[in-house]
């Protein structure tokens, strides 16, 4: 089995320009994405929802769905996947599903979307792909 590979924002977004096929998955709630901001590019399929935040039953048949509109002749197992959440522990988890349900090339992108949280318990100021500058946008 493949396993997970953990980059940083910077490393992802280089990824994403150089392979038209990579794919960045926001693993977030709706809430989430649509009110603290995502990627313009990233790809919504959320891994839990409140109130519960139980991982969603069939998470990598929703990916595989998504992947086979993009495809373009290739196995979609094959393409690059790169996951994001809040802080990286989601995405996590969300790509140890994906490898698990036979993904090859699947990236977990550390610091996640909104980073580590600071000593004021604030996060965006310390790490993540908004400290970064990293193109984002909010709905």
């Amino acid at each position: 089995m493949a396993e997970l590979k953990e980059i940083p924002p910077p490393e992802a977004w280089a990824i994403l320009q150089a392979e038209p096929m990579a794919i960045l998955v926001d693993v977030r709630s709706r809430m989430e994405f649509d009110y603290v901001g995502h990627a313009p590019i990233a790809q919504h399929v959320p891994w839990a929802e409140p109130p519960d935040w139980k991982a969603i039953p069939g998470f990598a048949d929703r990916v595989r769905a998504l992947l086979a509109k993009k495809c373009a002749g290739r196995a979609v197992e094959d393409l690059p996947i790169l996951a994001i959440c809040r802080s990286g522990a989601r995405s996590r988890a969300a790509g140890q599903a994906l490898l698990a349900a036979g993904f090859e090339n699947v990236y977990n992108v550390l610091e996640g979307f909104e980073g580590d949280r600071d000593t004021n318990k604030h996060r965006g100021v310390v790490n993540g792909w908004r400290f970064h500058g990293l193109p984002w946008e909010q709905s």
